[in-house]
């Protein structure tokens, strides 16, 4: 049984960790996924003088990141500064990052034999300067607000790495869905044994909660959803459960399956933008706190017509607890600073009249 309370005592703004657990908070507590990005000119002035793989592997610049917009837009969580990557490359396969093109594997999952190679993560080793990172971060924010730490779930490890990029058809790993099941139920099989132990690292490590993101869950049909994605989703945040903090699933596109994701054994579940919030808390809202949902593209407008998209929101999710305000995606890199911060105090301020 989890203990909010060892949590909420510890951390000064508990806003966040208390909607986690559907307990009474005074206002909605509101970040954004991509919160450390492009979008501030403090962050692409770090990363104006280092490569993303060196931003991520190196602690001091990782947490300097992650801590931008705690000060800078005033969010009630900040999100460790990583990439979902890292365990496909603790793994074993060569992960590059080409400036506007994004994340690639040479050379992608394509055999069975390829996957019985893949090497056992041990996270403190080869995974270290996360864990590094989780440490200072948590020194550096002194408990002004909590910390999450976050890994990719294993369908959605799985596509990247048998994809080799991000793909229009998935033509790879649908391939293996249909031909070659027993190869891929392998593969992601070794990717939730790999994200466990890397989840139980970062927990030990000090994060005071854990999101998993199902990116690509989105391109599965129902019978799919249950069998390669939410399946091995369920059996991590199963495993998890034990470990006293708050437990979040992201599934997006996976709006099209409440009744599954009633099976899903977070505390919480993330929806995207193309979800009515009111209509998932009406079946979801008994078991589980709700995260999200305002269409990223949404902070382009005006922060008059952002606030009124928040009410909205807010409106739909009706009066109570459980909701902790954020994007249905990460936020944009052409987003203006002052939108995301009008975005933020017009959660603060608007959602007073709803608790």
């Amino acid at each position: 049984m989890k203990n909010p309370n060892m949590l909420k005592n510890s951390v000064k703004n508990n806003l966040f960790l208390r909607a986690c657990y559907r307990q009474s908070v005074v206002r909605t507590p509101v970040w954004m996924m991509r919160q450390a990005g492009r979008y501030l000119p403090e962050y692409r002035a770090v990363r104006s003088k280092y490569d993303f793989i060196t931003m991520y592997k190196t602690p001091e610049l990782a947490t300097e990141v992650t801590l931008q917009p705690i000060d800078i837009i005033g969010v009630d969580a900040a999100i460790l500064f990583s990439d979902i990557l890292v365990i496909p490359e603790a793994m074993g396969m060569e992960l590059i990052f080409e400036e506007g093109r994004g994340p690639s594997f040479p050379e992608p999952i394509r055999t069975n034999e390829q996957v019985n190679k893949l090497k056992t993560v041990h996270p403190e080793d080869s995974l270290h300067f996360v864990m590094d990172a989780i440490k200072l971060c948590r020194k550096e924010l002194d408990n002004r607000v909590p910390l999450i730490g976050f890994s990719g779930a294993p369908w959605t490890l799985a596509t990247y790495m048998i994809e080799g990029k991000g793909s229009k058809n998935f033509n790879e790993i649908k391939k293996w869905r249909y031909e070659n099941s027993e190869y891929l139920h392998n593969l992601l099989n070794r990717i939730t044994a790999a994200v466990l132990s890397y989840a139980k690292a970062q927990i030990r490590a000090g994060i005071q909660a854990f999101q998993l993101f199902d990116s690509w869950a989105g391109i599965l049909d129902p019978p799919g959803f249950r069998e390669f994605a939410l399946n091995y989703a369920r059996q991590i945040l199963r495993e998890l459960k034990s470990e006293n903090i708050p437990l979040i699933y992201f599934a997006k596109g996976g709006g099209i399956w409440m009744d599954a994701l009633q099976e899903c054994e977070a505390d919480v579940i993330g929806l995207d933008w193309t979800v009515d919030i009111g209509v998932a808390r009406s079946q979801l809202g008994a078991r589980y706190a709700l995260q999200g949902n305002l269409d990223p593209t949404a902070l382009l407008a005006s922060p008059e017509k952002i606030r009124r998209e928040v009410i909205r929101i807010l409106d739909s999710y009706g009066h109570g607890e459980g909701h902790i305000f954020n994007l249905g995606h990460g936020i944009l890199p052409q987003v203006p600073v002052n939108h995301a911060q009008a975005f933020v105090e017009a959660v603060k301020e608007e959602s007073l009249k709803y608790h």
